[in-house]
């Protein structure tokens, strides 16, 4: 069980999830930590930690580990089926280390090495890699071409490390590589998009509709009516495990009986979202109900209570450059969203650009930042960590209501 980690995604060639690293704040440079029995129930009383299944879902995680960690054994907890062994260091005379892998190989697990060098063929360990992480960012291009067809030739795996844009993506895409890591899903692709599409604009009602003071069950009634998806995805998401597990509610109005104005304020923010990102990576809309349920608990945790939520809808709606590719100035001029939302969302509010600092810090693994500004909200930097996890957990139940209901799409190769 872990309670100070953070998961970075990679994705596929159709920008679908294949798995995450999985960085630890108490292991030397993000790898695995050095075990310690009264450390660790420490941590499982007093945090919020989370278990493999509640970080990654049914995703593979990349672990790295240490050689001398390696070399001293790999914890029996793991399970070859949905791990793979990342090898952060491998000095180059340690047979040691080349006989730790080799066992690690006959446990069933995946081996990957992290090269920005690109390891020679020559290196003892070279025939025990099934998966290779470049960092594109720091690697030249000609290099990395140049050594592609070897490593493809021996069947191993190519992660591309790094692709912070989406013409890094097109480029790595065609070199070969397989995999990507970086968040380059999360900005917006050039486009000469101006204007929301009129197939939209039910959802922009409704997204107006969650940031109003007023709740006009009516006015929410018409505009789910119209669209008979809506109002489909909308009982579902009410009837998530995660968020109802005693009561079966059958209509809006019964939801609202249940759950009260705030709540279904945010699951029809939710639905808007989901509905108008559906053609983006779906890992996308996950970032965006993590953030949305942090900045929830951070708002609450700063006793700022309010109607309409504004923390949940900031973390929902940060994210919506990405997913409609265009500058967010020109998104909010066309949503019926509230200026404190707006001043939110082009940073000028110094309370929710701390927000935005530590999720980002978080994703990132920055784990300096996420004390400086632990600081800044004056929140216990370790209890931030537990109020993250939660968020992780709550995203992962409502991504799998909505993963359902959208089916994995061929994203073009444009």
């Amino acid at each position: 069980m872990f309670a100070f980690i953070a998961r970075q995604p990679i994705l596929d060639r159709e920008k679908d999830v294949f798995g995450y690293e999985l960085l630890f704040r108490d292991g030397k440079s993000g790898a695995y930590p050095v075990h310690d029995n009264d450390k660790s129930r420490y941590i499982a009383e007093h945090f919020h930690t989370l278990g493999l299944d509640d970080i990654c879902g049914d995703k593979t995680s990349f672990i790295n580990f240490h050689s001398d960690t390696l070399i001293a054994g790999l914890p029996a907890t793991l399970n070859p089926d949905t791990v793979v062994i990342e090898l952060s260091d491998y000095p180059a005379q340690q047979s040691a280390l080349v006989d730790a892998c080799k066992h690690v190989k006959q446990l069933g697990f995946k081996l990957a090495i992290d090269d920005p060098a690109m390891i020679s063929g020559q290196h003892s360990i070279f025939p025990l890699i099934d998966i290779l992480k470049v960092d594109v960012h720091k690697a030249n291009y000609s290099v990395i071409e140049q050594n592609i067809p070897r490593f493809l030739q021996s069947s191993i795996q190519l992660v591309a490390e790094n692709v912070n844009n989406h013409d890094d993506f097109v480029v790595c895409r065609d070199l070969g590589f397989d995999l990507f890591q970086g968040y380059f899903f999360a900005t917006p692709e050039k486009t000469t998009q101006r204007q929301l599409p009129a197939s939209k604009m039910n959802l922009v009602d409704l997204m107006g509709e969650s940031a109003s003071s007023q709740f006009n069950l009516e006015r929410i009634n018409q505009i789910v009516e119209r669209d008979a998806a809506l109002s489909f995805l909308l009982l579902k998401f009410i009837n998530n495990p995660t968020i109802n597990k005693r009561y079966k509610i059958t209509s809006l109005k019964h939801a609202l009986n249940y759950m009260g104005e705030v709540e279904i304020k945010k699951f029809i923010a939710l639905l808007s979202l989901a509905h108008l990102g559906d053609e983006k990576p779906l890992e996308l809309l996950h970032m965006s109900l993590v953030r949305a349920k942090f900045f929830d608990l951070l708002a609450q945790e700063r006793g700022l209570h309010s109607d309409p939520p504004i923390g949940f809808l900031i973390g929902l709606f940060s994210l919506l450059d990405a997913l409609l590719d265009q500058e967010m100035p020109d998104i909010l001029r066309q949503l019926p969203l509230t200026d404190e939302v707006n001043d939110a969302l082009l940073c000028k509010s110094a309370e929710f650009n701390h927000y935005m600092k530590l999720v980002r810090a978080f994703e990132g693994a920055l784990w300096m930042n996420v004390i400086r500004e632990s600081r800044e909200l004056n929140i216990d930097q370790k209890y931030l960590h537990s109020l993250y996890n939660q968020a992780i957990v709550w995203g992962n139940g409502v991504r799998k209501t909505i993963s359902s209901y959208f089916p994995r799409k061929i994203v073009s190769n444009k």
